[in-house]
Parts: structure tokens; C-alpha cells; sequence
């Protein structure tokens, strides 16, 4: 298993490449953070994504954090289908219900429909973490950042598995990657001081 990660885990890195140094954003435009129209092109959401990620990665405050992470994550759950959309939204009421098996057919369902959908192959990453399927959910994982390179609870969970898997100076990376993207995640500062802290100890 470990083995298996660990290809897995190159071959995530491979697709994602480095993380890129930020420019100065522009300045804020209230309008970003508004619902995009229901026919807003490929386009729009790019450009609208592009400059969210820009004002995250420079947020002074965890309130400015959690308000253009919202917006990213509304633009995240559209996936241009509306057969995937609701077979997605459906997935995630049989979670409330605690069939996850369900809600993983649900899924694949959906990304048969729709196989760029990169919140769906993160959520159906986050369900086979849940089983304790963690080869099932690096797959995932790997499909997540192939179309989203910026999935910063993608990068998380990736360095979760590898957490577990005792693989912490992987792990390490991976949360740093994901705070690039997002300073303000909740409590990875902390696992990644911890898990620094714990290396250095290993080195000495």
C-alpha cells in the first residue's frame, strides 16, 4: 500500500506541478463575489476563479478568506451539467443519511456524465477516505487536481492520507501547497508546525 501511495502521490505532483508565486491582485470587485449568472461561459468562471484565487492567497483576514472561499466553492459546484450537478446534490443528502455506498454510485454517475468535474472527484476523494479506502481516494484525488491544480482541500486531503500513512514529509509538502493556495485553512498552520517540528526532531 504504501508503495502504491507513494506513485500515486508523484504522479499527483506531476499533474499539479509547482505552486506558482502570486502577483499583486487586483483591486476587489464586490461583483466577484456575487453568484455567477446560470449561463455564465467556461470563460467567465475562469476568469472569475483566477482572480478570487489571486485575493485568497493575499487575504489579511480569515473573515476575507472564508468570503472568497465561498465564492470559489459556489463556482466549484457547478459543473456545466445539470444532470451532474443534481446527481451530486443527491450524493450529498445520502451522506447526511450515512449511505455512503449510495452516494459514491450517485458520484460515479455524475462523473460519467461530466468526467472534468473536479468537485465531484474531490468529494468522492473525501467519501473513499471516509471508508478508510485510501488508494480509492488518491485516485480521486489525483483526478481532482488533473482539473483543478488550485483544489486546496484536495491538496489537504492528500497530505491527510499521507499523514496517516506515516509518509510526513510528503504530507508536510502537501499542506504547504494547499496554504499557499489558502493561508487561512482551518488548523493546518498548526499540523504543519507540528509535523515540521516533528521532522527536525528526526533529523537531529
Amino acid at each position: 500500500m504504501r508503495a502504491f501511495l507513494s506513485g500515486l502521490l508523484l504522479s499527483v505532483c506531476l499533474l499539479a506541478g509547482p505552486a506558482l508565486a502570486q502577483e499583486d491582485p487586483a483591486p476587489a470587485d464586490p461583483a466577484d463575489e456575487m453568484p455567477l449568472a446560470a449561463d455564465a461561459s467556461a470563460a467567465e468562471r475562469a476568469a472569475r476563479l483566477d482572480r478570487l484565487f489571486d485575493r485568497l492567497a493575499t487575504a489579511e483576514s480569515a473573515e476575507d478568506a472564508k468570503r472568497y472561499e465561498a465564492s470559489i466553492d459556489e463556482i466549484w459546484s457547478h459543473s456545466g451539467s445539470d444532470t451532474a450537478d443534481l446527481l451530486t446534490l443527491r450524493a450529498v443528502d445520502l451522506v447526511a443519511g450515512e449511505d455512503q455506498d449510495g452516494a459514491l454510485k450517485l458520484l460515479g454517475a455524475a462523473l460519467e456524465v461530466k468526467p472534468d468535474f473536479a468537485e465531484g472527484w474531490n468529494k468522492r476523494a473525501t467519501l473513499y477516505f471516509l471508508k478508510g479506502d485510501y488508494a480509492g481516494a488518491m485516485v480521486s484525488i489525483r483526478e481532482t487536481l488533473r482539473h483543478e491544480p488550485r483544489h486546496y482541500g484536495a491538496w489537504a486531503g492528500l497530505g491527510r492520507i499521507l499523514q496517516q500513512t506515516g509518509d510526513d514529509r510528503r504530507a508536510l509538502d502537501a499542506y504547504r501547497r494547499a496554504l499557499a493556495l489558502h493561508p487561512y485553512l482551518e488548523g493546518l498552520k498548526d499540523e504543519v508546525e507540528e509535523i515540521a517540528h516533528k521532522l527536525r526532531g528526526d533529523t537531529l
